[in-house]
């Protein structure tokens, strides 16, 4: 006997509630097809950050991504170790170190990055571009007033 759909309007009606199951539909592929290149979601994002932002500080990395100091420690460990990420002395300040990609570390990115690009258009294809547009314009409003409220609690 098929049952009857639950009534979920109300969570549904919850932003952060229906980005969960959004992005619980899209965070195990993102994994999966990762897994091919050996790397983590978070090793993925620091890959990124230093591609488009080459010479910054861990502290910078974590605060962009989220992730407490410890932890970014052990994500960049792993990439230090594999030799994709080296640290430099700031020319400017040489008390403090900077990361940068390395050849091997760009090439890396850039195939990941396509396969990113690639899960991210599976995953939006029953938007129109105008509507995707709008869906990142609005996450990314939300993302920021997060981070500014964050920011007054401390």
């Amino acid at each position: 006997m098929a049952q009857e759909p639950l009534d979920q309007t109300f969570l549904l009606g919850l932003v952060g509630h229906s980005a969960r199951l959004a992005s619980s539909g899209i965070r195990p592929l993102f994994a999966q097809r990762m897994a091919d290149h050996d790397l983590r979601q978070a090793e993925f994002a620091v890959l990124s950050l230093l591609d488009a932002n080459p010479g910054i500080s861990q502290k910078r990395l974590a605060d962009a991504i989220n992730v407490s100091p410890p932890n970014m420690a052990a994500v960049l460990a792993r990439l230090l170790e594999r030799g994709l990420v080296r640290r430099e002395r700031q020319p400017a300040d040489q008390r403090m170190q900077i990361l940068l990609l390395t050849p091997a570390g760009t090439r890396l990115y850039r195939k990941a990055a396509a396969t990113a690009l690639d899960l991210d258009q599976e995953a939006t294809a029953m938007l129109a571009p105008a509507e995707r547009r709008e869906l990142l314009r609005l996450l990314k409003k939300v993302n920021e007033a997060q981070g500014a409220l964050q920011g007054q609690g401390t």
